[in-house]
């Protein structure tokens, strides 16, 4: 049967095999309501107390610190809108590069009175320090900059630039969602330079869907967005998704126990990829950068990405046009603008993001695939000009 590759996984990760043994007894006989008194009840309740102490120690952070959510998506919402809610309107600074889930929450404050401030990025993907220091002049009292980004793979050195607006006193805010389990995070150094709360998510390290978590000092004051019975410290009311909590405990142990293992082998396969890249012309963004080992994003001039992302998909290789989450949007990337990108590049970027279940021989291949689909797609493009 055709197996096709996938390089993907800053999108989603299969979910490790161990992770789905764990979950299955709370899909089934294990299925009482954690807040029940019962001994069904306080089985999930431990469950849940067990995976909290997973992803803590997973993270250097404290049990207490950390509250669970449905996926990035919310705990970015529950830090941008809870965190504002308890304060008086002021300005809001966040890197041009975030996800939608940050940047469109922070745009929603701007209707309550708050200022809405770009950071600028520079060509690599990484914080313009100039527009940094001046964003800061300003006084935010909320900033949010990611700590992996999710197309180029670029990292900010965080710590640095929380210690940097800790004058200002503003909540520091980083996503750092596609960094777990692909870079080290200690979220008590962290805390320590001024970074108050981090976004987490299950399905990008071996976990499943619908489980994330926001780890945030006990500090800063938030306003749930979902209120009701008062679970999650009365952060995050609703009954707890069991099941999905357990694996994601089960998912960040393992993904930071073989964190060093699995950094070698994505920068391995990401050498060789962009070696033949180069060679086929391509154009690697944020090349200069750090970024996190599995992420390479790239364009060829003239070649629209969706058109050759479609192609690759029916060659048997899934890739991505840019992220995910915004896939429906036809606009070049936000991210790749800021960079100062021109937009008929920019349309033309396809990530490939790897896997610990890729190798050698696959990107062998992609490549060989991937220079036969751009000559055909200049083949006729030339036909039709």
């Amino acid at each position: 049967m055709f197996a096709p590759v996938y390089f993907d996984h800053n999108a989603g990760t299969p979910l490790d095999r161990r992770v789905l043994e764990g979950m299955l007894p709370y899909l089934a006989a294990q299925f009482g309501n954690a807040s029940s008194r019962h001994e069904y009840g306080r089985a999930a309740r431990r469950a849940i107390d067990e995976a909290r102490q997973r992803v803590a120690c997973a993270v250097g952070a404290h049990p207490t610190e950390v509250v669970f959510t449905s996926g990035g998506s919310e705990a970015n919402n529950l830090f941008i809108k809870g965190a504002a809610a308890c304060l008086a309107p002021g300005t809001a600074a966040i890197s041009a590069m975030e996800h939608p889930c940050v940047r469109e929450p922070a745009k929603q404050l701007v209707r309550s009175g708050w200022r809405l401030r770009e950071i600028a990025v520079d060509d690599n993907c990484r914080i313009a320090g100039a527009d940094f220091q001046a964003a800061l002049e300003e006084k935010p009292a909320l900033v949010s900059i990611m700590l992996a980004n999710n197309e180029t793979g670029a990292v900010q050195d965080i710590g640095a630039l929380a210690a940097r607006a800790k004058p200002t006193r503003a909540w520091f805010h980083s996503d750092a969602v596609q960094a777990f389990g692909r870079y080290p995070l200690d979220f008590r150094a962290l805390n320590g330079a001024g970074v108050h709360a981090l976004t987490l998510s299950a399905h990008k390290l071996g976990g499943p869907k619908g489980a994330g978590a926001l780890v945030v000092d006990k500090r800063v004051e938030l306003q749930p967005l979902i209120a009701g019975g008062g679970h999650e410290r009365g952060l995050r009311s609703g009954t707890e998704n069991v099941a999905a909590i357990v694996g994601f405990g089960l998912a960040a142990e393992l993904a930071v126990a073989r964190l060093e293992t699995r950094a070698r082998q994505f920068a391995a396969l990401r050498v060789e990829l962009e070696a033949g890249l180069l060679a086929q012309g391509a154009t690697i963004f944020a090349a200069a950068a750090g970024r996190i080992p599995n992420t390479s994003y790239f364009a060829f001039a003239g070649i629209d990405g969706e058109t050759l992302v479609a192609k690759l998909d029916r060659a048997g290789f899934a890739v991505a046009a840019g992220a995910a989450c915004s896939s429906a949007n036809p606009e070049p990337s936000h991210v790749l603008l800021a960079m100062g990108v021109a937009s008929s590049l920019a349309r033309g970027a396809v990530r490939v993001s790897f896997g610990e279940n890729n190798d050698a021989a696959q990107v062998r291949d992609f490549l060989g695939v991937l220079s036969t689909t751009i000559l055909q797609l200049k083949g006729l493009k030339a036909l039709t000009s």
